[in-house]
């Protein structure tokens, strides 16, 4: 069992819209996911319009990748390093700590995941 990044067995992080890499709804990662999307994160309008200016839109959908496009409320696994960028331009939105891979502590310290741990 994968763990969190507070030591416990990762949790479920969202199935509606179903999350994950392997669209499992947890943020597991494994070695075809390049992008680590270990992060358990409660999207906001504010990350969403950052992450769509930083050429990553997550609003619209692309069937293709079984992907429905976010709205602000949604938990999805994002990408650990684009989390990070967030964090460090006062962007980043809140962090589902029980759900968040532990290899997300290779890109950002807990300390940094707690300053913006929701449930």
């Amino acid at each position: 069992m994968a763990k969190n990044v507070l030591g416990g067995d990762l949790e479920t992080c969202g199935t509606d819209p179903m999350t994950g890499f392997y669209r499992d709804g947890c943020c597991n990662t494994g070695g075809s996911d390049a992008g680590l999307h270990v992060i358990c994160s409660i999207m906001t309008a504010e990350f969403l319009k950052f992450s769509k200016a930083r050429g990553n839109d997550l609003t619209t959908p692309n069937p293709a990748y079984r992907f429905p496009g976010l709205q602000p409320g949604d938990r999805w696994c994002l990408c650990a390093a684009r989390w990070k960028e967030a964090y460090d331009a006062g962007m980043a939105p809140g962090v589902v700590l029980e759900a968040t891979h532990v290899s997300a502590l290779e890109f950002a310290t807990l300390e940094e995941l707690q300053e913006h741990s929701v449930h």
